[in-house]
């Protein structure tokens, strides 16, 4: 086995963010071809309108992101990148995350 292959540098995510316009049925139409467009090519969500998938390669990611370019939309934004398997890993997801007020500094008593 080539550990190089397994290397965390090697290996990348492709990530994918998309707002796409759904006023007219027309609009709704592209949005939902491209999202299952992007599910049949192995993307999964990561949150609304932001898809994430493995690729073993930076070689294989290009082949994945050239297919998503082959499906845009002709309206909207699409945002698309790759990071690097040790990147992904350092990413912090919260789910139902909630910031507790901060607490005020206890006065302090001065005693002569």
């Amino acid at each position: 086995m080539n550990l190089d292959r397994l290397n965390q540098y090697r290996i990348m995510w492709v990530i994918v963010y998309f707002d796409l316009p759904t006023e007219t049925k027309k609009d709704k139409k592209a949005y939902q071809e491209f999202r299952k467009g992007l599910q049949r090519d192995g993307f999964r969500m990561m949150q609304y309108s932001v898809y994430f998938r493995h690729c073993n390669s930076r070689e294989n990611a290009e082949v994945h992101k050239r297919r998503v370019k082959n499906q845009m939309p002709a309206k909207g934004n699409i945002i698309m990148f790759e990071i690097t398997d040790a990147q992904f890993g350092r990413m912090e997801f919260y789910e139902g995350y909630k910031r507790s007020a901060s607490k005020e500094n206890p006065q302090q008593l001065e005693m002569f």
